[in-house]
C-alpha cells in the first residue's frame, strides 16, 4: 500500500505544512522569549514575574485590540494577499528583533529590552489577528463538507498540540547552547517557509482578489457595525458563542491553578507538573485526529454538546482525584472530548457565517473566547487566593477545598451548558437572513464570486 502523502487535497497539504512549520516556530519563539527574560535579561530581579508576564499581556492584548477591527479588512481583501503579507511583516519583526539580540545584554537598559520585545510581541499577534481569520475563509473555500471541513479543523488542531509538544523542548536548547538570536532566527524563517507554502497553493479567483471594488467599499465603521449586528442577530452564532465562552469555565481555571492541584490534592512535586501538560497535549492531538470521524458519523453540532457533557464530567472526575497517576490518565481523556468540540466547532461557524462575513464573524468569536479564558483564570485565581482561600467541606463522605471546588464547579457548569445545547442549539440552516442593516455589505462584499 503506497504512503499517502497529501491530507484531504493538494492545496490543502500545502497550506498545512505551512502552518505545521511556522506554529512550531512559534512554540520556540515564544518560549525562548520567556525563557531569556526570565533567566537572563531579569535574572534575580525581583520584577522578573512581572517582565514575564508583560509578554502575556502583549499577546493577549493584541487578540483583544486588533482582532475585532482586523475581520473588517479581511473581508474586503484578498485572503490570499492577505496571508502573504503577515506573513512577510511578521518575518521581518522577528528579523529586526534577531539583529538586535547580537548585541550583548549589557548594551542595552533592561527597560529597552522589554518594550521592544513587548513591542514586537504585540505586532506579530496584531498580525496574526489579520491571518487567521484569512486562512479559516479560505480553508473554507478549498474545503467542502462538514465531515471535510471537521478533519481540516482536527489537523491544524493537532498539528498547533504538537507544535506545543516539540516547540518548548527544541527551545531551551537553542538559548542555552546557541543563543537567543538563533532560536529567533529559527522562527523567521519558518514564517519564510510558510509563505512559500501558501503561494504554491493553487487558489480560486475569489480567494485570490478583493472582496469587493474600493469605490463600492462602506466606511470602516459602518462595515464593522454591520458585522456586529449581524452575528448578534444570528441565534446560532450566538448560541455557538456561549457554548464557547461557558467552556472557558473548565480551560481558564485548570490553566491557572492546576499547578497547586498537583501540589495539594495529587501530592506530587512541582516538578513533575510538565506531566500533566504533556498528557493535555496528547490527548489533544487524539482528539483532533479522532474528530472527523466523529463529525462524520454523528454530525458536528451533535459532537458539540456530547463533547461539552462529556468534557465537564471528566473535569468533575479530575477534581475528586488524589494520585498523579490517575490525575494524568483523567486530564488526557479530558482534552480527547475538549478537542473534538473545538474542532466541531469550525464547520458551524462556516456554515452559519455567509463568505462575506467570514473576517468579521471570527473577529468578534476568537476575541470574546479569549477574553472569557483571561476573565475565568483570574477569578479562578481570586477565588483561590482569597475568596475560597482555607475553604474546607465535607459531603457524603467526601472532602472538599478550593482548588477542587473550583474545578469541579466549573465542570458543573460545563455540563450544564452541554445539557441546554442538546436541547436548544438551533440547526444553521433555520436561521433568518442577515438582518436589513448588514445585507447590502453583504451583497457588496460577496458579489465578485
Amino acid at each position: 500500500m503506497a504512503l499517502r502523502l497529501t491530507l484531504i487535497d493538494r492545496n490543502y497539504t500545502r497550506l498545512w505544512f505551512g502552518q505545521a512549520v511556522s506554529s512550531v516556530g512559534d512554540a520556540v519563539f515564544s518560549t525562548t522569549l520567556v525563557l531569556w527574560v526570565a533567566v537572563v535579561l531579569a535574572k534575580g530581579r525581583p520584577w522578573a514575574p512581572a517582565a514575564v508576564s508583560g509578554v502575556m499581556l502583549a499577546m493577549g492584548g493584541a487578540v483583544l485590540l486588533v482582532g475585532p477591527v482586523a475581520g473588517v479588512f479581511v473581508d474586503r481583501w484578498s485572503k490570499r494577499g492577505t496571508m502573504l503579507r503577515t506573513e512577510v511583516v511578521r518575518g521581518a519583526l522577528v528579523t529586526v528583533l534577531t539583529a538586535v539580540s547580537f548585541l550583548p545584554v549589557h548594551a542595552l537598559p533592561a527597560g529597552v529590552w522589554l518594550a521592544l520585545i513587548y513591542v514586537i510581541v504585540f505586532a506579530l499577534n496584531a498580525a496574526a489577528q489579520f491571518f487567521s481569520p484569512a486562512r479559516f475563509a479560505v480553508i473554507g473555500d478549498l474545503v467542502t463538507g462538514e465531515a471535510d471541513r471537521a478533519r481540516a479543523a482536527g489537523i491544524a488542531q493537532a498539528t498547533g498540540q504538537t507544535a506545543w509538544l516539540v516547540g518548548p523542548p527544541l527551545a531551551a536548547p537553542l538559548l542555552f547552547t546557541a543563543g537567543l538570536q538563533w532560536a529567533l532566527l529559527f522562527n523567521a524563517l519558518s514564517y519564510a517557509v510558510s509563505y512559500f507554502a501558501i503561494r504554491s497553493a493553487e487558489m480560486g479567483p475569489e480567494i485570490v482578489r478583493r472582496g469587493e471594488p474600493a469605490g463600492e467599499r462602506a466606511g470602516l465603521r459602518r462595515e464593522f457595525v454591520a458585522g456586529l449586528r449581524f452575528f448578534a442577530g444570528n441565534r446560532f452564532l450566538m448560541a455557538l458563542l456561549a457554548l464557547a465562552v461557558i467552556g472557558q469555565c473548565g480551560v481558564g481555571s485548570l490553566n491557572t491553578l492546576n499547578v497547586f492541584f498537583v501540589t495539594g490534592n495529587l501530592h506530587a512535586s512541582a516538578h513533575l507538573y510538565g506531566y500533566l501538560g504533556m498528557a493535555l497535549g496528547l490527548g489533544g492531538v487524539v482528539g483532533a485526529l479522532c474528530s472527523g470521524q466523529v463529525v462524520q458519523r454523528i454530525g458536528a453540532r451533535r459532537t458539540t454538546w456530547i463533547g461539552l457533557l462529556v468534557s465537564g464530567v471528566l473535569l468533575i472526575a479530575y477534581a475528586r482525584q488524589a494520585h498523579l497517576v490517575s490525575g494524568i490518565v483523567l486530564l488526557f481523556v479530558f482534552a480527547v472530548p475538549l478537542t473534538m468540540l473545538n474542532t466541531a466547532m469550525s464547520p458551524l461557524l462556516l456554515a452559519a457565517a455567509p463568505r462575506g462575513y467570514t473576517g468579521r464573524v471570527m473577529a468578534v468569536f476568537y476575541p470574546a473566547t479569549r477574553l472569557a479564558q483571561m476573565l475565568a483564570a483570574l477569578v479562578a485565581g481570586w477565588l483561590a487566593s482569597s475568596g475560597l482561600r482555607g475553604f474546607a467541606g465535607s459531603a457524603a463522605g467526601l472532602r472538599f477545598g478550593p482548588i477542587d471546588t473550583i474545578f469541579a464547579v466549573s465542570g458543573v457548569l460545563v455540563v450544564i451548558a452541554g445539557a441546554c445545547a442538546g436541547l436548544t442549539l438551533p440547526p444553521p440552516e433555520a436561521e433568518p437572513d442577515p438582518a436589513p442593516e448588514a445585507a447590502p455589505a453583504a451583497r457588496t462584499l460577496g458579489g465578485t464570486r
